[in-house]
């Protein structure tokens, strides 16, 4: 048996081999055994497995005394919208986000409604592998429904736009939920902003119909679906509903990169402020940032980074490059329906077609690659890279990034493979996946 992938805010494996009902209760114990006394949100993305490791650690908190609000299937951002709902003392999302199908995982969050943050999780991860019992308790907790997990997430979002303006504008919609936790929200908001609407995928059973992860790649099959259905714009998500990608109306793939730049580009127009993006993220945002003459900042790779970030610099907007826009309006959790909403406005505020709206924005090419190391060099091959370029200039914020004018190279090892990755982005393709391949052969020669 394998050892499942885990990080300070979450741990993932394969159902039956890495991840067990053990191990998911022994890892959501040494979470609640960090949190105040009061109840816990429990929710799935739509896997098929998902049923199953909610009613174990439904079983194995209340069997500790826990109170546990079962919320069933809900998206990753709506999972901290009901966190701070119902007051509870933190939440677990029961996803592996956009892995395979035979995986599953638990994504843990604070009373904040935010996936928990590095110390927090430091603390969670030291429980678990000490395997600590669990304190005395002196009674059986008791578990609870949650009858509507949806108004009151599509309220805070529709808060942040123009309502009547969309619906005036009667979008057609096509949107991929490829059978996650994305459709449920999503026909409820789209409808409510007055959009026909294609759905993909809709029913949250986990059978998913292409590879999860909203790429080009697999896409393939969606992207012809978009002109098909004469929509004006496809939305896809990934099974827990935290990315967004975006397909122009005549099939053309955006991406995720886009995602949030369209979206910083919309808020900036009307909300000034500090932004922020992790360090993989497409420089776009800090154009646009420096654009509208705001502060841009930019922090490690991680939600939890960015959003701590984000807090410390009051930030109006915030994400990553994986289609994840975060809108502290809604919550600190990255939210494919806030991207959605946001893009429709500007499509209507604006009188622009999506593709017009990506055209208007700066324009990059960027590649990303991945690089067996061995671990015990990895540190050597970073200095190596660092060396190879010595006109740049050098931040060690996260692994080692280098910037010049109109480009930049990340080089950074791997939280959970023994490989680096390498992040280039340029303004063309052959440009930045020249400096993918300078950084592997400067790593090749340690």
């Amino acid at each position: 048996m394998s050892e499942p992938i885990i990080s300070v805010s979450g741990l993932r494996g394969i159902v039956g081999d890495s991840l067990t009902p053990e191990v998911a209760v022994r890892y959501a114990s040494a979470f609640a055994a960090e949190l105040p006394d009061s109840a816990i949100v429990i929710t799935r993305d739509g896997r098929d497995s998902g049923p199953m490791f909610a009613e174990v650690l439904c079983r194995g908190l209340t069997a500790q005394g826990r109170d546990v609000i079962d919320a069933g299937v809900a998206s990753t951002p709506t999972t901290g919208v009901l966190v701070r709902q119902c007051r509870a003392a933190g939440g677990i999302q029961i996803s592996a986000s956009h892995n395979p199908r035979q995986y599953n995982g638990l994504k843990l969050f604070s009373a904040q409604g935010r996936v928990i943050p590095e110390a927090a999780g430091s603390k969670v991860l030291d429980r678990y592998r000490q395997n600590q019992p669990v304190a005395p308790h002196e009674r059986s907790g008791h578990v609870q429904p949650c009858l509507d997990t949806l108004s009151q997430h599509a309220s805070l979002v529709l808060a942040t736009v123009d309502v009547e303006l969309i619906r005036r504008r009667k979008f057609h919609v096509l949107l991929d939920s490829n059978h996650g936790a994305g459709g449920l929200l999503g026909r409820k908001l789209l409808s409510e902003l007055g959009c026909a609407l294609t759905v993909l995928g809709e029913t949250p059973d986990g059978a998913f119909e292409h590879t999860p992860e909203p790429t080009a790649e697999n896409l393939a099959g969606v992207l012809a679906a978009v002109p098909r259905a004469n929509a004006d714009v496809g939305f896809c998500q990934d099974p827990d509903a935290d990315r967004l990608a975006v397909i122009d109306a005549k099939g053309q793939y955006l991406g995720e990169e886009y995602t949030l730049a369209m979206c910083v580009d919309h808020v900036l127009r009307a909300t000034p402020g500090p932004i922020v993006t992790n360090c993989s993220t497409s420089r776009m945002s800090q154009d646009l940032a420096e654009h509208h003459g705001v502060p841009f900042f930019r922090s490690a790779v991680g939600e939890a980074n960015v959003v701590d970030l984000m807090l410390a610099q009051s930030a109006v907007l915030g994400g990553e490059g994986n289609g994840g826009a975060i809108d502290p309006r809604v919550g600190l959790v990255r939210d494919s329906f806030v991207g959605m909403a946001l893009i429709l406005d500007a499509m209507a505020a604006r009188e622009r077609s999506v593709a017009q709206l990506a055209a208007e924005l700066p324009r990059y090419e960027i590649v990303k690659t991945k690089i067996d190391v061995p671990r015990e060099r990895i540190s050597r091959a970073l200095l190596a890279v660092a060396e190879r370029f010595a006109d740049a200039q050098v931040d060690r914020l996260d692994g080692v990034r280098l910037d010049w004018p109109g480009k930049w190279l990340l080089v950074r090892a791997s939280n959970t493979e023994p490989i680096v990755r390498a992040v280039a982005e340029a303004g063309s393709e052959a440009e930045a996946a020249a400096l993918c391949r300078a950084a592997a052969e400067a790593m090749a020669s340690v």
